[in-house]
């Protein structure tokens, strides 16, 4: 039988650094998956102690232990039926006070704790003493280790503790509630005693304060087994307690809970005469300013589509090049060397899979920077901020700051996002969220805007892509204050409570881990999905529209069993600009997966670029030709990407008016440079930049893809679901006609 390992959990509350302890202690030894059933992300690393291999398990950061969010749920859960050999509660030293309260619920599950007191570096410059010591009596004996994880202080220390703890003995609780609800806790405790089956799943003196606190989590796993007796004297109990007392138990723990914390930083904490005022207080003054802090946060915003669009142009261009220059190359000559050549597999390594997946997967450098953009405002502590700020927006809507963190999380995929409503305790709130996170653009729709973005507007692009985004949220704001004045008319908004970290310097281990793993799951897709819809679409393009088989991949596309398909619905985007067959089968493939649009666009127009190089006389490049282009051109690629870093300082001077500071050119070549890429030329000769613009604004708004479709009807239901389709599809159409007729009127953007 295979040894088990030992396991030891991280727990702690969002933005304590518990990630970065978890990363410095596992560094590269690290797999990120999902929980079982869950899309909440999950953590694993090795860690060595000595001459032992521990597993650490990073459980999601969350404030307490009750069963408020799928978060909490997950956390409780791992150490109530996981039993990690201990539990390493990462605090933040400078706000013990909120910290120690889910250090108080972990340690009356009964496992052995570490206190790791991170950040002391921050306490200490707040003028905070903590007496470590008096501290661990004060918490029943656990170890307490003073660390900052950013810079690997504390790290050995806590190392040695993990390795003691398991021979030390067990700390012992302090905590009590009181007489009256003691007298209540003790014979629920001795009832739940008596049946093995339950204390075996569950300590029973938690078990019994859980069902004093009426956890609906607890109580309909307790009728799941059959438990009807416990769950009839427990109520009785709530009910004397409430009668006594003349308030409910929950309420009356968890004021027992701070009254304990007071005392424990009563006496392990010394405190200045005076709170110093810290850098971050002075930030903050501006940054969540009243007038300030939003326009500041779409500066940042316009700065980081600016990195992303801009920055990665010259990858994206020399990813593009290789692809389709010596990849497609070496496949065909790879089949035409196995005898091969001209055949329907040629055609389909080719036209399908080459052409599908890496039409796409040209795109990551986009996404890399777009990860790293986020990741560095994540670790340096301002996404909190976003929240804080745009909680006045969003009051606006009837919700608050909590609501903008899984909108924030649709930036980047709509799945999570609309899983993320589910820390959201209102269920308006969550359905209302979800409604509105789709309106986000997501990484998926950011390939789509900057290939069009490249061939119409050239260094222009990431003002394109960021007026998408902001369009994206105007219709997310102004659905949302239509809802609140229709469906949730007098419902007032949650109040919404949230710890601000200190900010801090970005940290490349805390950065790059992020960006990589996000980038990861892109390319994951692309050898999957976007695989699978590549060879669907190669095979739809193959067959003949009239299923005479005898022309298989011997047909024109647009007579094919997908051009007439799309042929047929293309009329319904004529009054959009955009009523062709191509764009038609592009938007019908998006629904699977937005990535794969461009992916469509580049099979679809693969046959006029196959049609292009064969009419030219120049002679197809040799492989050594091919690996000195490749390593040129990347050259030319790496110094043109530095060029774009610099100029996103006047690209943004540049946006105020009356003002023209010049820009970098390193290798001397006008930023009016054209596209010469095969889907670039043919989207310059089927697209206007008005229709251009109208296509890419349906593509923002329209039903967002398959998978986020079916996290929408498992989180909210069928009819839900149903009118958010009808309601994106409608509004994407609409806006796209508005933009293109209104576009026409004006003589904007070639229109006419």
């Amino acid at each position: 039988m295979a040894v088990q390992p030992y396991v030891v959990a991280l727990a702690g509350n969002p933005n304590v650094g518990k990630s970065t302890i978890f990363n410095a202690l596992t560094g590269s030894h690290q797999h990120v998956g999902n929980w079982p059933g869950k899309t909440v992300e999950k953590k694993e690393g090795w860690l060595n102690v000595g001459s032992q291999q521990i597993l650490l398990v990073d459980l999601p950061g969350t404030y307490s232990l009750a069963a408020y969010s799928v978060e909490e749920i997950i956390a409780r859960d791992f150490i109530l039926h996981e039993h990690p050999g201990m539990v390493v509660t990462v605090v933040d030293a400078a706000n013990l006070e909120r910290n120690l309260y889910l250090v108080c619920q972990i340690l009356e599950l009964g496992p052995q704790v570490i206190v790791a007191l991170n950040m002391s570096d921050t306490a200490r410059s707040r003028g905070l003493q903590i007496d470590l010591k008096q501290l661990s009596q004060q918490l029943g004996g656990v170890a307490v280790i003073e660390t900052v994880g950013s810079q690997g202080i504390g790290l050995e220390e806590l190392k040695a503790a993990i390795r003691r703890t398991p021979n030390a003995p067990r700390s012992t609780p302090l905590l009590t509630y009181g007489d009256a609800l003691e007298a209540e806790i003790e014979p629920l405790q001795t009832q739940i005693e008596t049946d093995p089956a339950l204390t075996e799943k569950y300590p029973a003196r938690w078990l019994a304060v859980k069902l004093l606190e009426n956890d609906e989590d607890i109580r309909t796993r307790l009728q799941a087994l059959r438990q009807q007796a416990l769950i009839d004297a427990a109520d009785a109990a709530i009910a004397r307690v409430t009668d006594l007392l003349e308030d409910d138990p929950e309420t009356l723990i968890t004021d027992e809970r701070y009254q304990f914390i007071t005392q424990v930083v009563g006496h392990a904490v010394t405190r200045p005469d005076r709170a110093a005022e810290t850098a971050s207080d002075r930030a903050d003054r501006i940054m969540t300013h009243r007038i300030w802090g939003v326009p500041i946060f779409l500066v940042l915003m316009w700065v980081v589509f600016q990195f992303t669009a801009n920055v990665s142009a010259p990858l994206v261009d020399w990813v593009g090049s290789v692809v389709s220059g010596p990849i497609t190359h070496w496949a065909a000559a790879l089949i035409t060397a196995l005898g091969l050549g001209g055949s329907w597999i040629e055609s389909l390594l080719v036209d399908g899979i080459i052409a599908g997946v890496g039409g796409v997967l040209v795109f990551v450098p986009v996404l890399m920077f777009l990860y790293f953009a986020i990741a560095l405002l994540e670790d340096s502590g301002y996404m909190a901020r976003a929240a804080f700020v745009m909680d006045r927006v969003m009051r606006v809507l009837g919700l608050h700051g909590k609501s903008f963190l899984p909108l924030l999380i649709g930036f980047g995929c709509t799945v999570p996002a609309v899983y993320a409503t589910r820390t959201l305790e209102n269920e308006r709130d969550r359905k209302l969220t979800g409604f509105l996170a789709t309106f986000m653009s997501c990484g998926a729709r950011l390939p789509v805007y900057v290939v069009f973005g490249a061939a119409f507007f050239g260094a222009q692009a990431g003002n394109l892509i960021f007026a998408l985004y902001m369009l994206g949220i105007g219709v997310a704001l102004v659905t949302g204050f239509v809802m609140k004045h229709t469906l949730y008319r007098g419902d007032p908004p949650q109040p919404f409570v949230m710890e601000l970290p200190p900010y801090r310097m970005p940290r490349a281990r805390t950065v790059l881990p992020q960006m990589w793993e996000r980038t990861r799951s892109f390319v994951r897709k692309a050898g999957t999905l976007i695989l699978a819809c590549s060879i669907g679409i190669w095979l739809l393009l193959a067959v003949p529209g009239n299923l005479d088989l005898r022309q298989f991949n011997a047909v024109e596309p647009q007579a094919s069993l997908f051009g007439s398909v799309s042929t047929t619905l293309a009329p319904v985007f004529a009054p959009a600009g955009f009523g062709t067959w191509e764009a038609a089968g592009s938007l019908i493939t998006g629904l699977v997966a937005k990535e794969v649009i461009i992916g469509t666009m580049s099979q679809i127009y693969a046959v006029d670029a196959e049609a292009a190089q064969a009419s030219s006389d120049e002679p197809t490049p040799s492989l050594v030709d091919d690996a000195g282009q490749i390593v040129q051109s990347f050259g030319e690629a790496s110094l043109l990407t530095v060029q774009e870093i610099v100029n996103i300082v006047p690209r943004t001077i540049n946006v105020l008016p009356g003002l023209a500071m010049p820009e970098a050119n390193f290798l001397g070549s006008g930023d009016e440079a054209e596209n010469t890429s095969g889907l670039s030329a043919a989207l310059t000769g089927t697209f206007t930049p008005l229709s251009a613009v109208a296509f890419n604004v349906f593509i923002l708004l329209y039903v967002p893809c398959m998978t986020a479709v079916a996290a929408m009807r498992h989180e909210f239901g069928r009819r839900w679901t149903l009118y958010q389709i009808l309601y994106t599809g409608s509004i994407a159409w609409a806006a796209a006609v508005v933009v293109y007729q209104g576009g026409r009127l004006l003589g904007l953007l070639g229109g006419f």
